[in-house]
């Protein structure tokens, strides 16, 4: 296995004991986009192996989708408020009707334009995640490969997807974050 060469990649030194502050702290020292990189972070580690790996497919239901087009479809709900979805979404419906290829039944003219909405969305999504996972990587916290066809290799292409790894570190705080706190871990402070 090939991990892509990055020259920017600094190690996580000293991070070996990481709690969810420094884990934050690495997060926003790395990306010009903190939020978004630490929900890709969390995400990851949710639908990620033993190791921290997840993809180059993810398998929901019936289908397996390639990893980034899953992450695109799972953080589509932060962008449902967003004006430039709400632009979207009556750019298509205009392109239709000037192609007057929009469904007379209202139903389906609501699907065809949710499912180009959310073409557009992934397409622009992909851009999205591809830069902040290069971020992620220079920082230490991910490294990212490639796999499919042919063998492993540091670089895309040739029916190629991605696969990411999130550090041990990392991965440790974020798994410890999913699980329910006890109350023999729990300290409150009562006045």
């Amino acid at each position: 296995m090939f991990y892509q060469a990055d020259l920017f990649e600094q190690p996580l030194i000293g991070l070996k004991s990481m709690d969810t502050p420094a884990l934050l702290a690495a997060v926003a020292g790395s990306s010009s986009r903190p939020k978004f990189a630490f929900m890709l972070l969390q995400l990851l580690a949710d639908i990620a192996d033993d190791r921290g790996s997840a993809g180059p497919y993810v398998t929901t239901g019936n289908t397996a989708v390639p990893v980034r087009d899953w992450l695109c479809d799972a953080l589509v709900p932060m962008g449902q408020r967003d004006p430039r979805r709400r632009s979207t979404v009556e750019a298509v419906r205009a392109e239709l009707e000037r192609a007057k290829a929009l469904p007379a039944d209202h139903v389906e003219a609501e699907s065809l334009i949710d499912e180009m909405v959310r073409e557009r969305a992934r397409s622009s999504g992909r851009c999205n995640i591809s830069r902040t996972v290069s971020d992620l990587v220079r920082g230490g916290l991910l490294r990212r490969h490639y796999q499919g066809y042919r063998v492993d290799h540091e670089n895309r292409g040739a029916q190629r997807e991605a696969v990411y790894t999130i550090v041990p570190e990392a991965l440790m705080v974020l798994r410890r974050q999913a699980q329910p706190v006890s109350a023999s871990r729990a300290s409150f402070t009562r006045r």
